[in-house]
């Protein structure tokens, strides 16, 4: 009876999947990301596909490119989004930033203590202020849609010595993107920025032209960087990893309403999926490289207390080097302020 019942489900589910795969889509959705399947992109990017294709009953057609296949950087993808030739492109901060800079204030260290309350942030008020800037810098062009997360924490890694205090920093060549926000917090801790090209860092380890990084452990495990010397990691999680997801916002327009609630709510599957997805994988990525003899240090809270103070002028510079970076800058510690009352009034709930 009960193999009966599993093979007419089975069957139906199959036949259903045909139906849909059958019916012309009304719309069609290109999507992609500069990454590949064993990324946390990727994982929002096939739940999104899912979500958006059954919930329209097939009129929404979604197709994934991922890698470099439609666009090569930022600032092409972005192009890519406003001219309507890709309708959505995950970025980071970094691969924003030449287009809309105030996209950096994800990047302002030890602002948002934990996951609870990275994801309580980005999942308000606060990326509705930053979409609004980016449509009207874009003239109406790009849609800021969500923000997720790519990678989990940023940590400070080296291939030198532990990194306990501020003062351990002094001197090392760290490694960051072109954007300006990383080199400044890189000097404020009393280190050297150097940007170098993801796909050179391996060989800059190796070489010592660069002797650190700023990112999460799956990138480091994932592109093998222990094997290139990196064998200190300090868990001071100074910035939440965002991945900003855009799309062409002519397009989410056009459809009716009914199809831009899916179109919103598969955005939100999609979010909730990279919020989990880093947290996952972390924990074999940890093991992994303990395991390989690798040296992780957590932080005392006087020690990280210590990192941020010597991060604080990065504020300021922001706060006057960037267009509108005082006004996002206060709209983000509004809203953390928001978030760490209302979990610690729920924590009080929950303990009492």
């Amino acid at each position: 009876m009960l193999k009966t019942t599993l093979k007419a489900l089975t069957t139906a589910a199959i036949l259903g999947a045909s139906a849909l795969a059958a019916q012309a889509a009304d719309y069609t959705i290109r999507a992609t990301a500069n990454s590949n399947e064993n990324d946390e992109d990727y994982d929002g990017l096939v739940v999104f596909k899912s979500f958006v294709e059954s919930a329209s009953n097939g009129a929404i057609e979604v197709e994934l490119y991922i890698g470099t296949q439609l666009c090569a950087n930022g600032a092409e993808c972005l192009q890519g989004v406003a001219d309507g030739t890709i309708d959505v492109y995950i970025s980071t901060s970094g691969g924003a930033a030449g287009i809309f800079p105030y996209v950096q204030v994800l990047d302002l260290p030890y602002l948002m203590a934990d996951d609870r309350i990275a994801e309580a942030v980005l999942s308000g008020d606060f990326t509705r202020t930053l979409r609004e800037m980016a449509l009207e810098d874009s003239g109406g062009a790009i849609r800021l849609m969500t923000i997720g997360n790519t990678g989990g924490w940023r940590n400070f890694a080296n291939t030198k010595r532990r990194v306990q205090t501020p003062a351990d920093m002094e001197g090392l060549k760290i490694r960051t993107v072109v954007a300006d926000l990383p080199q400044e917090l890189v000097r404020a801790l009393g280190a050297s920025p150097t940007p170098i090209p993801w796909p050179e860092l391996f060989t800059s380890f190796q070489t010592g032209v660069v002797e650190g990084s700023k990112n999460g452990i799956t990138d480091i495990m994932g592109m093998k960087f222990p094997d290139a010397g990196l064998q200190y990691v300090t868990l001071d999680g100074h910035a939440y990893m965002g991945a900003l997801w855009w799309m062409n916002n002519q397009k989410f327009l056009d459809m009716p309403e009914e199809m831009r609630r899916v179109i919103v709510d598969g955005f939100f599957a999609l979010q909730q999926a990279t919020f989990a997805s880093p947290k996952r994988k972390s924990i074999q990525a940890y093991a992994d490289f303990v395991a390989g003899g690798g040296d992780l240090y957590v932080p005392t809270p006087e020690e990280k207390a210590a990192f941020r103070d010597a991060a604080a002028p990065v504020f300021d510079w922001f706060k006057g080097n960037i267009d509108r970076g005082d006004v996002i800058f206060d709209a983000l510690v509004g809203a953390v302020a928001e978030a760490e009352a209302d979990v610690a009034a729920g924590n009080e709930a929950d303990l009492n």
